[in-house]
C-alpha cells in the first residue's frame, strides 16, 4: 500500500490534479503493476478533461465567447468586440491541449507518455496495452481534429518532445490536409483492432467515457472517421478531397457489420448509444454562471424563431422557457416562445430581455448531470443522410435523416430527465407525436437535392447547440447552412463578421516564434480552413 501511495502522490503532482478525485484512485493505479501504472493512468487522466465535459471554465471562456457566437448556437451580447476572439482564452484552450496542467488534460503530453512508457515494455507487456494504445488514440485525434478545425495547421508531431524523449523541442506547424489524412488512416486501423480485442479488465476500470465496451469504441473509431471524411469531401486538396472521401464513406455505409457505427439501428437510448462522458459523481456545479455572466441564457434567432418554430419542433418546451417579466416584485409569464432578434442594439438588448425566451433551466442551465458529448446517433444519422443524398439512394437519405431528427428529439428529452434537482423536467412526446413532426411540419423530406442538404445541414446545427458549437461552427462554414445573418453595425475594424478560423494565440507565437514564422502568411481570420467552401 505504501508504494500505491507514493506512485499515486507522483502522478497526481505530475499532472496537476486538484485533489486527486478518490472516484478516479482505482481506475488510475495498480499497486502490484507498476509497468502499467502510466498507461492506464494517463488514459484515465486524458478522458477526465474539462475541456470535454461542460464545464463552467470551458463553456464560459471558449465555447460561449466564440464558437457558440460564430456558430450563432447561443444568444450573444450585440457589442462592438462580439466577434474579436479572446487571446487570453483561446491561449489557455491551446496550453490545455498541449500541457498536463489545466482544465484540459494536456492531450499530447499524456498520449506522449504513453507511447514513452509502452515503448519501453517487452512485447508480451504491449500486447497487454495495445487496448489503452488503441483507445487513446481515438481520443487525441478526436481532440486534435477539434484544434485542426479551429485553426488549421498545428503542431502534432513533434509535439510533446519532453514526455517522449526527455528533450525541449519547439515543434513544427503540421500541415492540416496532412493531419486529416493521418488521423482517418489511424481511426481505421483503431476500429480494426477493437474489432477484434478482447476484454481487458483493466482497461475497463480505466475507461471513464465507455466502460470497456470494445464494441463502442469500434463504433466510435468509424463514426469519427466518418465525420472526417464527409467534413473533407468539401476539400479540393489533391491528396483529401471529394472523390477520395466519397470513396472511403460509401465502402462504410455499404458494409454495417464491418464498420459499424454510433447510429442506434439496433434502438436508440441515449445513455447506451451515445458516446457521453459523465459528471464525477462529487461534482455539483452547473452552467448558471456559464451562461448569465455573459448574456448567454436568452434563447438565439434564428434557432427558435426562423427554425423551430415554423415548424412546432416538440424540442421547445425542454430547450428553451417563455421567461417572464418581473413587475413590483410580481412575475408576469410570457404568453409564447419568442426570441431576442439578433440585430437588437446592445442597450435594447439589456432592457427587453425579460420579454423573450431563455434557455431551459432544467436541461441547461440547473442541470448537474450534464454529460460531456463526444459522439451521438443523430449526428451520424445526419452524417449519413447527406452522404446518401449525395451520392447515394434518396430513400436511404430520407430515411436516416428521419431517424437523426427522432433521434435528437429523445437525446434533448433525454437530457432534460437527467436533471435531478426537483426542477420540472417534461416527459418524451409519443411516437407519434414525434414521426408527425418528422414527417408533416416544414422540416419534412423532400424531392430537391439542395433543399434536403439544407435541411439535413440545418438539423444537425440545431442539434449540436451551443454544448457542441466547435461542430457547429465547423459545419457552418463547411455547408453554408444554416442561412444566418451577423449584424455588423458598429463592429470593430477588422472584426465586423466572425472569422473563418482563429488566430494563434500569442503564447504560442512568443514561444514557438520560429515555426511560426512558416505559417504566419495563413495566420488571419479570413483564411479558411481546407475544407470550407
Amino acid at each position: 500500500m505504501k508504494k500505491f501511495i507514493v506512485i499515486s502522490g507522483i502522478f497526481c503532482s505530475l499532472l496537476a490534479f486538484s485533489g486527486c478525485e478518490k472516484e478516479l484512485e482505482d481506475k488510475y493505479f495498480n499497486p502490484d503493476k507498476t509497468a502499467n501504472v502510466s498507461i492506464s493512468g494517463f488514459f484515465t487522466s486524458m478522458l477526465n478533461s474539462d475541456r470535454i465535459r461542460p464545464s463552467y471554465w470551458n463553456v464560459r471562456t471558449f465555447l460561449l465567447p466564440q464558437t457558440a457566437v460564430y456558430s450563432q448556437t447561443s444568444f450573444f451580447s450585440n457589442s462592438t468586440s462580439v466577434y474579436q476572439p479572446s487571446d487570453n482564452y483561446l491561449g489557455q484552450y491551446w496550453r490545455d491541449f498541449y500541457y498536463p496542467s489545466g482544465t484540459g488534460a494536456g492531450m499530447i503530453a499524456l498520449y506522449r507518455s504513453m507511447e514513452a512508457t509502452y515503448n519501453k515494455l517487452s512485447v508480451e507487456e504491449k500486447a497487454s496495452q495495445d487496448v489503452f494504445m488503441n483507445a487513446a488514440k481515438v481520443v487525441l485525434y478526436d481532440q486534435a481534429s477539434q484544434m485542426v478545425d479551429l485553426w488549421g495547421d498545428i503542431p502534432f508531431s513533434e509535439a510533446g518532445s519532453l514526455q517522449s524523449s526527455s528533450t525541449i523541442v519547439n515543434p513544427k506547424f503540421d500541415d492540416q490536409v496532412a493531419l486529416y489524412n493521418e488521423f482517418i488512416s489511424g481511426l481505421e486501423s483503431a476500429a480494426t483492432f477493437f474489432s477484434t480485442a478482447q476484454v481487458n479488465t483493466n482497461f475497463n476500470r480505466a475507461d471513464i467515457l465507455l466502460n470497456g465496451n470494445l464494441d463502442k469504441w469500434e463504433r466510435y473509431a468509424n463514426s469519427l472517421r466518418l465525420r472526417l471524411l464527409m467534413r473533407a469531401s468539401s476539400s479540393t486538396e489533391s491528396t483529401l478531397n471529394e472523390t477520395i472521401a466519397k470513396e472511403k464513406i460509401l465502402q462504410i455505409l455499404s458494409d454495417p457489420a464491418k464498420y459499424p457505427l454510433i447510429d442506434g439501428t439496433d434502438g436508440y437510448n441515449p445513455a447506451n448509444t451515445d458516446v457521453l462522458i459523465r459528471p464525477l459523481t462529487n461534482y455539483t456545479s452547473n452552467l448558471w454562471a456559464a451562461l448569465t455572466e455573459l448574456s448567454s441564457r436568452n434563447a438565439p434567432d434564428a434557432m427558435l424563431n426562423d427554425i423551430m418554430l415554423p415548424s412546432n419542433d416538440p424540442r421547445i418546451p425542454v430547450m428553451f422557457d417563455k421567461f417572464g417579466v418581473t413587475a413590483n416584485n410580481v412575475f408576469t409569464p410570457n404568453t409564447e416562445y419568442k426570441a431576442m432578434p439578433v440585430d437588437f442594439p446592445e442597450e435594447t438588448q439589456a432592457k427587453e430581455f425579460s420579454k423573450y425566451s431563455t434557455l431551459d433551466s432544467a436541461t441547461f442551465l440547473l442541470n448537474t448531470s450534464l454529460p460531456g458529448i463526444v459522439m451521438t446517433a443523430p449526428e451520424v444519422n445526419f452524417l449519413k443522410a447527406e452522404a446518401y443524398e449525395r451520392w447515394g439512394s434518396r430513400a436511404n437519405a430520407k430515411s436516416a435523416y428521419e431517424t437523426a431528427v427522432s433521434q435528437s428529439v429523445a437525446f434533448y428529452y433525454y437530457l432534460n430527465n437527467l436533471n435531478t434537482s426537483g426542477v420540472k423536467t417534461v416527459a418524451k412526446p409519443d411516437n407519434a407525436t414525434i414521426t408527425e413532426f418528422v414527417t408533416n411540419s416544414s422540416i419534412a423530406y423532400t424531392s430537391d437535392l439542395t433543399e434536403n442538404l439544407s435541411l439535413i445541414a440545418t438539423q444537425k446545427w440545431l442539434h449540436f447547440g451551443f454544448l457542441q458549437s466547435i461542430q457547429a461552427w465547423a459545419e457552418y462554414r463547411r455547408t453554408g447552412y444554416p442561412a444566418l445573418s451577423f449584424p455588423n453595425e458598429g463592429k470593430l475594424a477588422g472584426y465586423e463578421q466572425p472569422p473563418l478560423r482563429l488566430l494563434y494565440p500569442s503564447n504560442e507565437k512568443t514561444n514557438n516564434a520560429e515555426n511560426y514564422k512558416a505559417v504566419q502568411p495563413k495566420d488571419l481570420t479570413t483564411v479558411k480552413i481546407f475544407w470550407d467552401k
